[in-house]
């Protein structure tokens, strides 16, 4: 086994990534060394690359990630099914650790639990540092919840799971049962194209796609969507479409984007639900009128990641829709990671909708620059 790891370290907004070796470090109880097969660059990422929104710093970004396991510590290890983890195990885990015994989460809200650690999302120190994606491995901390993969999914339909897919499952969980009911998807993006699948599945009567990317729109009615809607329309347009459908029921929104989300809850259908989980950056507030709220019997709720038996369901997800939905077109490009400025640079122009990060093999270039972890700490 390799005795160091590499990391690029995110240290500003839109400063280059800086290439660090650090020491591998033996997992103790509870814990689990992975080391990274691959990884996807989520929005998230580039939010907080790009200044779009607070993130701690110097720390590894990425958190949509899978690998294999080198190492278990004293006592062993589970995945959420219950079986062993052993060296070897092909993984993913959940986008958080957290004390299963926190009141938050025994009120069912494990990831808004107290003193939460969030792979990608924790400052890189001398005593923590392997903590994210974008790097050749993984301490996997006490708390976190491991699933095995099959490996019938691929690596490129595997690393989205724990952000995108398992989100969206989250998603459709709180939006209830859909069978029969019309389904607006509001942002067509990784998140979207999973949504409009899954509301497929579970027996929407219509899938209703809006974004304002035509190249998108028509990407989604290869995801089950079966009606799509540019957004830059004006609402009346809007609504001619939904008319014809039976109106809205329920609306799933990616986009976080507040004048469309203003525009879907104004066609929802009485009685009907608006599921919010892509307002994650700053906005303006929303405008909403609370008598049409009431009396129109209307829900809105919102949704931040998920809780661990969403990315179990998003597994099953994937192994039973893989030749039905194609998901691992999605990530159609790939960097090593050595050049994951550039992977952020294509990123964020919007034109893949993930890219995919791997570790490059001890036989080709090495990093350019070594440092110490002590020298952030």
């Amino acid at each position: 086994m390799k005795h160091t790891a590499k990391a690029m370290v995110f240290e500003g907004v839109e400063i280059p990534f800086a290439p660090y070796h650090v020491e591998l470090p033996k997992p103790l109880e509870g814990e689990v060394l992975v080391e990274i097969s691959f990884s996807t660059i989520c929005t998230s990422d580039l939010h907080s690359f790009f200044g779009r929104r607070e993130s701690p710093c110097p720390c590894i970004l990425g958190h949509e990630i899978m690998g294999r396991v080198i190492a278990v510590g004293l006592g062993g290890a589970s995945d959420f099914s219950g079986k062993k983890i052993k060296r070897g195990d092909r993984i993913t885990w959940s986008v958080y650790a957290y004390d299963h015994n926190d009141p938050t989460a025994l009120k069912g809200y494990p990831q808004k639990s107290q003193n939460l650690y969030k792979y990608g999302h924790e400052k890189f120190s001398a005593n923590n540092n392997l903590n994210g994606g974008f790097a050749s491995h993984c301490l996997l901390e006490k708390g976190t919840c491991i699933y095995s993969l099959p490996d019938k999914i691929s690596d490129k339909e595997a690393a989205p799971l724990n952000c995108s897919h398992a989100t969206m499952v989250g998603a459709l969980r709180m939006a209830g049962d859909v069978k029969g009911k019309n389904i607006a998807v509001i942002g067509v993006g990784m998140l979207g194209l999973s949504a409009c699948a899954m509301a497929r599945e579970n027996g929407a009567a219509n899938v209703v796609a809006i974004d304002l990317n035509t190249e998108r729109l028509a990407k989604s009615l290869q995801f089950g969507a079966n009606t799509t809607i540019d957004s830059q329309k004006d609402i009346k347009e809007w609504a001619l479409t939904v008319k014809g459908l039976g109106g809205l029921d329920v609306i799933l929104d990616t986009s976080g984007n507040p004048t469309v989300i203003e525009n879907g809850i104004s066609l929802l259908n009485i009685g009907g639900s608006c599921i919010i989980v892509g307002a994650v950056y700053s906005q303006r507030n929303l405008s909403i009128d609370a008598e049409t709220i009431v009396r129109r019997i209307l829900t809105i709720r919102g949704l931040h990641n998920y809780v661990p038996e969403d990315l179990y369901i998003a597994i099953r997800f994937m192994l039973a829709t893989k030749h039905k939905y194609p998901f691992e077109s999605l990530v159609s490009v790939e960097y090593p990671l050595e050049e994951l400025d550039k992977a952020f640079e294509l990123a964020d122009k919007g034109q893949a909708y993930r890219v995919g990060i791997y570790p490059t093999p001890t036989n080709k270039k090495k990093m350019p620059i070594e440092r110490s972890t002590e020298t952030s700490a």
